[in-house]
């Protein structure tokens, strides 16, 4: 029974640490923006530029501590790592619920978004199967021998890391954010008639005038209980609390707001037009790569040129800098204005091309993989 109650552990915190790390590996980007969302919570902005290779390194670890477990090579060292990781994501998942800072731990990127608490819930079961384990790292039987084992995590740490620094510089293997290709915008931003919408409840804090007594009732509460109501002594302080008791329809894009530098709103002109039209996305335009701005800007020169295409570009800077970084850089798209937040989520690339039709995203581009002239017109623009 020992060894079946190990085994089980194993399999689960191994499986379990592979497919975390391998959901994160395959936006490392959107979890370095996690990350430097705890380096802002716990006043560490400074390694916000390390965000990136942190997020590479940590989902490296944590596919290759669950295989190094599944396999039992090392198993006393792994033992260690899994149990300090554990002990750290438990920590900070804790915080972030209980103080209500980072409302996404990112545990398994957006492919399954959790709640803070749920994320801690999550981590304290994989500690508590951690710690079987580590009570019995000693019993640990290894599948191969340590000159193989050894081995394998070399080819793993090449594989993991390897993973990680691909889909940084040429996009996630699969999209699980809300402008994925296919996806239409103006859908997405939709609430569906009869969606259930949220239902909150009052606290109200009460106080008798006559006695100093004091009760804490909901709106519910208070309204069934007339001996409460109907006396004037009992008071209600001002500003109650509004309590959300169960979350409605939240449709999977929220955030959007297209402005120009006016601040008109332009998502239905933008997002409904039936020809192609290529967005260029940099949501910060002081951190983007320039050279790459060069290329797609002699795209688009083309794309006008020969198919009167709209080219716009989305940033998150301020009109005035965004105005003088496009006569810097002698750009021809139109400048257009939204928030960082969904800019980051359009495309994990700064810049990052988006194909758009009617609001459908028909494709989109890292900088590194950007499509040629001829490739846009044989697919696309010849065919329209």
């Amino acid at each position: 029974m020992k060894n079946i109650l190990i085994w089980f552990c194993r399999i689960v915190v191994g499986l379990l640490f592979i497919f975390s790390g391998l959901i994160k590996a395959n936006d490392p980007l959107g979890f370095s923006y996690k990350l430097e969302e705890y380096f802002e919570v716990f006043h560490l902005t400074f390694l916000n530029g390390f965000a990136i290779s942190a997020a590479v390194i940590l989902c490296a670890l944590e596919m290759l501590l669950g295989f190094a477990l599944l396999v039992g090579t090392r198993a006393v060292s792994v033992v260690w790592g899994l149990l300090l990781l554990i002990i750290f994501f438990g920590f900070l998942t804790f915080y972030s619920a209980y103080f209500k800072v980072v409302q996404t731990c990112g545990c398994f990127g957006d492919a399954i978004p959790l709640t803070p608490w749920q994320s801690f819930s999550k981590d304290m079961v994989l500690l508590l199967l951690v710690l079987v384990i580590f009570v019995n790292r000693k019993a640990i039987l290894p599948l191969v021998t340590q000159k193989t084992g050894d081995k394998l995590l070399i080819a793993a740490t090449v594989l993991s890391l390897g993973f990680g620094l691909y889909t940084d510089n040429f996009s996630p293997i699969v999209d699980f954010l809300p402008y994925k290709i296919g996806a239409n915008i103006l859908d997405e931003m939709k609430t569906p008639p009869g969606a259930p919408a949220d239902v909150y409840e009052i606290i109200y804090h009460l106080k008798n005038k006559k006695t100093g007594e004091t009760k804490v009732m909901t709106d519910k509460e208070y309204l069934r209980d007339p001996a409460i109501w109907k006396d004037t002594n009992w008071e209600i302080a001002p500003n109650p609390e509004s309590k959300l008791i169960s979350k409605g329809f939240e449709p999977k894009i929220r955030d959007l707001n297209i402005q120009d530098a006016d601040g008109n709103n332009y998502n239905q002109e933008l997002l409904s037009s039936p020809f192609y039209s290529l967005v260029i996305v940099a949501y910060n335009l002081d951190e983007t790569n320039e050279q790459a701005i060069g290329r797609i800007n002699a795209l688009a020169a083309n794309l006008i040129e020969n198919y009167n295409t709209r080219i716009i570009l989305l940033t998150s800077n301020p009109p005035q800098s965004a105005q003088a970084f496009a006569k810097k850089n002698k750009l021809v798209s139109e400048l257009f204005y939204a928030d960082g937040v969904p800019l980051k989520s359009m495309v994990r690339s700064n810049p990052g091309i988006i194909l758009l039709k009617n609001g459908t995203v028909i494709n989109k581009w890292h900088y590194h993989n950007m499509p040629k002239y001829e490739y846009l017109v044989k697919e696309y623009f010849s065919k329209q």
